[in-house]
């Protein structure tokens, strides 16, 4: 029978390029009453992809000093690769086989996994824990790669939408090994394929999205259902949370730290009220780094890592829901000094 899969170590990678709320101001556009109340405020700062950065190579950036810390070598240390980009830089190949080149593995399984959005890296360790069920496979790579903020949402057009300021860009990886690391203690997913419609690409001509025509493409959700689509937001993670520790037999009240995506500050103030988690065990890097998309688990969880405030033995939680409510997960994991 295949071992626990644990967490092993975790890297991230953010782009050089700076951007602060400066750069989204448009000097004909109304002052926004609610831009200086502390729940509303736009991040301090966030990273942007250039237009020469590649998802690849964003995962191999944050992927290496994974490896070095491990003094393993890439090839052969990796049996699975479950990439998922937000904005993938080749629609027909996707980018695992480029990331695994990039890296020096060659993976027995590479997956390009294209849903999930923020829950996608809890979703991905299932997902390595069932193809590395049957021990066939004894260690993976997961990887977040956050790559619209430069892209979509610096566009001239767009980057004057109350919007554009929230999303930053960066990646973060896992590495996974079967009987290593911090054991994976269980995984909550749930899926509500209708409501994926109610997010997408727009753009002003009604063009699809490869098509050639006029005015930018940018990301909407179906203005009609907001209110509907922030009660999932404000009730799907805590309720994944919950459902994840009563099949592990733990109040909530257990969790040591709580790491989830961060769209904004008001979705992760009600989801810690909602838990009666305390504010210092919520981490984030919101005011840095900004809306992350799936990359804010796995980012967020290295960062405090490297600054110790993860302690052997912590119960640590990983919760998301993605785009407007079709897909959220959570997941457990007892900390044991694997990173």
């Amino acid at each position: 029978m295949q071992p626990p899969l644990g967490i092993v170590d975790l890297g991230s990678h953010l782009p050089e390029n700076v951007v602060g709320p400066e750069f989204f101001l448009d000097a004909n556009a109304a002052a926004d009453p609610l831009a200086d109340l502390p729940l509303f405020r736009v991040p301090a700062t966030r990273h942007h992809v250039g237009r020469e950065d590649r998802a690849a190579e964003m995962i191999a950036k944050a992927a290496r000093p994974v490896f070095e810390r491990l003094g393993r070598d890439p090839a052969g240390q990796v049996d699975v690769l479950i990439t998922n980009v937000l904005l993938p830089d080749e629609p027909f190949m996707g980018i695992g086989a480029e990331a695994a080149h990039r890296i020096g593995c060659d993976p027995e399984w590479i997956v390009d996994l294209h849903n999930g959005g923020c829950a996608s890296f809890m979703y991905m360790l299932r997902l390595a824990e069932k193809i590395m069920a049957d021990g066939s496979a004894r260690t993976a790579l997961i990887a977040n790669v956050q790559n619209a903020a430069g892209q979509v949402f610096a566009q001239s057009d767009v980057r004057t939408l109350s919007h554009a300021p929230m999303p930053g860009d960066g990646c973060g990886v896992a590495y996974l090994e079967a009987g290593g690391g911090s054991p994976v203690l269980g995984v909550r997913t749930r899926s509500t394929p209708g409501y994926a419609y109610d997010l997408g690409m727009v753009t002003p001509d009604k063009r699809k999205y490869w098509e050639p025509g006029s005015g930018q493409m940018d990301i909407h959700f179906d203005e009609s259902k907001t209110t509907e689509i922030l009660e999932r937001g404000n009730t799907l993670v805590p309720e994944l949370v919950k459902e994840l520790c009563t099949d592990l037999g733990v109040p909530t009240s257990e969790i040591d730290v709580l790491v989830t995506n961060q769209p904004n500050r008001i979705f992760l103030k009600n989801w810690r009220e909602a838990l009666d988690i305390d504010a210092r065990r919520h981490f984030d890097t919101f005011d840095r780094c900004g809306n992350l998309y799936g990359a804010a688990v796995p980012i967020t969880l290295e960062q405090a890592l490297r600054k110790g405030d993860v302690k052997d033995g912590d119960l640590v939680v990983m919760a998301g829901f993605a785009h407007a409510g079709d897909f959220a997960s959570a997941a457990a994991v007892r900390w044991n000094g694997g990173a």
